[in-house]
């Protein structure tokens, strides 16, 4: 089956008050947010097919698959296809310290990525271009479709997107046969992956047919149909996914030549599923090179390249005909609920949020699973529309889609996954909307929330509305939504990339 389809920093509350001319490109070209702001504070795997989400759980929440533990059971590393030395980029990357805040680490180095293309094109010298007025963004100030304390930095980002806007070309390969290729699903957690592809492959504004245009190359296939499609359950390795995307890109390296003039590295693709980045691994230039938008952003595996690579909402929808059903939650006020979460018990953290808080405290309503008696009053998505907290531990991988559900309902979102890349991290100051816990914490969990001022929970709850634009999908993209951000984050690291 696999042979045949081949073959066939932006600035919070306290605006920065330079002038954004005066912040340097950096010794190696990068886009320099950090000399313009103070760093903000920061805070798997598929078997067999599982049931819904409502036949799961009758209170309605969503819950990640079961998944077994094959992590040792991942393929080995094929040998380098290029036997030169490993080139570093000289891009610093963003890495995080063990409070939480954004550090730089210089050390981070792109193997393979060549010093520059083979030959250049028009669009190099647009990206080019395009860098260099990012970085001389003229200062923003009371854009009505922006709210500054939501970016680390909003006049870089509204230059960027404006570039974007007005120059990003696509490029979509047509080869690979359905259901991995050219197959989105629209339903469940996964997602994310589904609708970019659909809303990506029927875009008339970026998509281009002449690949000589092209800014950016994607990759349309989904890791939810390869796991979906090629996994054999009880098997515990997930070898022939890697080997058939592997076979993929060698097939797309020979039969075109834009994948050579960089080695990947203005490819990309977009994968929800945990074991999306797991798939790279016997295709060195795909693994180092391509920017992979991921929601398993796992700084700890060696995979996730911060700063090159992506970090993907994981979002759970219910009808992918009303993608927007039930978005919104009761006004601050009338938030009764300190702290809420329910779900399976899989993962290292959310068996110790259990143990210390699993209906123990009044004010902590943590479950396993909502009980009847309970549900009979308030289910599952009317917890969170009426706690001021949601607790969204990650599961048995980082990502949760807790995370993105709690801004659709407006509760203060409390992530505690250490390692973990929060979604559109290069643009989004994810201090501003939620509360980022080091999972070591869990057991001072209340009193963690309890020091949060009122006023700073009001700012809080209310600068997630204000978010939650940026993370809703639309049938017809709308701007500033989360497709054009996502699209914008690929954009952005392309740019940042250019030399």
């Amino acid at each position: 089956m696999a042979a045949a389809a081949v073959a066939g920093s932006f600035a919070g509350p306290a605006a920065s008050t330079s002038s954004p001319a005066e912040a340097p490109l950096s010794s190696s070209g990068e886009i320099n947010l950090s000399a313009r702001i103070a760093p903000a504070a920061a805070p798997s795997m598929f078997l067999v097919p599982s049931s819904s989400p409502a036949e799961n759980f009758d209170d309605g929440s969503m819950e990640e698959p079961e998944h077994p533990e094959i992590k040792t059971n991942l393929p080995k590393e094929s040998a380098p296809f290029l036997k030169k030395e490993p080139i570093s980029s000289g891009l610093p990357t963003m890495s995080s310290d063990a409070n939480g805040e954004h550090v730089m680490d210089t050390k981070s180095v792109l193997p393979l990525m060549p010093e520059a293309p083979l030959w250049s094109t028009a669009a190099d010298e647009e990206l080019i271009y395009a860098k260099k007025e990012i970085n001389n963004a003229p200062l923003t100030s009371d854009d009505p479709d922006l709210y500054a304390p939501l970016f680390r930095n909003v006049s870089i980002f509204k230059r960027s997107y404006e570039l974007m806007e007005r120059l990003l070309k696509v490029f979509i390969y047509h080869d690979g046969a359905k259901p991995i290729f050219h197959s989105p699903e629209l339903k469940g957690i996964y997602a994310s992956e589904g609708w970019f592809m659909r809303l990506m492959e029927t875009n008339q504004n970026f998509v281009v047919r002449d690949p000589n245009r092209a800014h950016l190359f994607y990759l349309p296939y989904s890791s939810r149909q390869l796991e979906h499609n090629l996994y054999v359950p009880g098997s515990n390795t997930i070898e022939p996914l890697s080997i058939f995307v592997k076979n993929y890109i060698d097939l797309i390296s020979a039969k075109y030549p834009y994948w050579n003039r960089t080695k990947g590295a203005d490819h990309f693709f977009v994968a929800c599923h945990d074991w999306g980045p797991y798939t790279t691994k016997l295709h060195d230039e795909l693994r180092k090179n391509t920017i992979k938008a991921l929601c398993n952003a796992d700084l700890s595996e060696g995979i996730f390249i911060r700063g090159k690579d992506v970090s993907l909402p994981e979002t759970f929808l219910r009808s992918p005909r009303r993608p927007l059903r039930d978005i919104g939650g009761r006004p601050a006020a009338q938030r009764t609920i300190l702290a809420f979460f329910a779900g399976q018990m899989h993962g290292r953290v959310r068996p110790v949020l259990l143990k210390y808080w699993g209906d123990k405290d009044a004010d902590m309503r943590i479950y396993s699973r909502l009980p009847h008696r309970i549900t009979r009053k308030r289910n599952y998505v009317q917890h969170m529309k009426s706690s001021k907290y949601c607790i969204c531990p990650m599961g048995y991988e980082v990502n949760s889609p807790r995370i993105v559900e709690a801004i659709y309902y407006e509760c203060v979102p409390v992530i505690i996954a250490d390692n973990f890349v929060l979604p559109f991290d290069a643009a989004l100051n994810w201090s501003a909307f939620s509360v980022v816990v080091p999972e070591s914490d869990v057991p001072k969990l209340k009193e963690i929330l309890l020091a949060i001022p009122e006023s700073r929970y009001i700012t809080l709850h209310s600068n997630v509305k204000r978010v939650q634009k940026h993370f809703l999908w639309h049938p017809n993209p709308v701007k500033y939504d989360i497709f054009h951000m996502i699209l914008h984050s690929v954009w952005f690291s392309r740019v940042n990339q250019i030399r």
